[in-house]
């Protein structure tokens, strides 16, 4: 047996069973998309996953309370590749499929967001809102006389939420200096594709339109 954290090889042999439980980049999902035997699983939220995911994928939402039912059809010796937003939930499905006996799991580290700031294929629907704010609207948003923070959120991000409520306490106590632009992830794709963000929470602070 050997032991290890999510990002490397975890191999048990035990009856000449190999188990595989560990993640990968976004190039390395992409060959291993190309098995004919592969499982791909989308863990995110179906509000998630209608708007745009990676083609074939089969959504099982990990915070459902039957996700370990809904996987449980799944074939426990084939590959199962998984994926969310940024790569915590689907961390999270793919230790709870190596407790359930799947033999070979890959978890796609930074997520469909790393997936698509690296210009890889999405299946977009029709009447997805695909622009969001441009970043020449961000910059004049942040040009002001009085600093700006800006907090990039998501609503399914549960760091997000616990941090929202003191984010806006700590902005209320300066509101003669400091503004609170909140952003959301998934409505502003491009926005944050163009800034190179592939995960959430991040925060920003401009001081006279500025970075600092």
């Amino acid at each position: 047996t050997s032991c290890s954290n999510n990002k490397t090889t975890e191999i048990v042999s035990e009856n000449t069973t190999t188990v595989i439980n560990k993640s990968v980049g976004i190039d390395e999902f992409e060959k291993l998309l190309s098995a004919q035997s592969v499982q791909l699983i989308d863990v995110r939220t179906p509000e998630e996953f209608e708007p745009s995911h990676i083609k074939n994928a089969t959504n099982i939402n990990i915070n459902d309370a039957d996700f370990e039912t809904q996987v449980s059809t799944l074939n426990k010796n084939a590959p199962v590749l998984v994926y969310c937003l940024s790569g915590g939930r689907s961390s999270a499905a793919a230790g709870k499929l190596g407790e359930m006996g799947f033999t070979e799991v890959y978890n796609m580290e930074g997520g469909i967001m790393a997936w698509d700031a690296a210009n890889k294929a999405l299946e977009i629907a029709g009447n997805e809102n695909t622009t969001g704010m441009s970043k020449v609207d961000l910059d004049k948003l942040v040009q002001s006389k009085t600093m700006v923070l800006v907090d990039y959120n998501a609503k399914w991000c549960v760091p997000c939420k616990k941090m929202a409520p003191m984010l806006e306490k700590f902005v209320e106590a300066r509101k003669e200096k400091l503004t609170l632009l909140k952003i959301d992830a998934d409505e502003n794709k491009e926005l944050l594709k163009e800034k190179g963000i592939t995960g959430v929470p991040v925060l920003e602070l401009y001081k006279n339109g500025k970075l600092v």
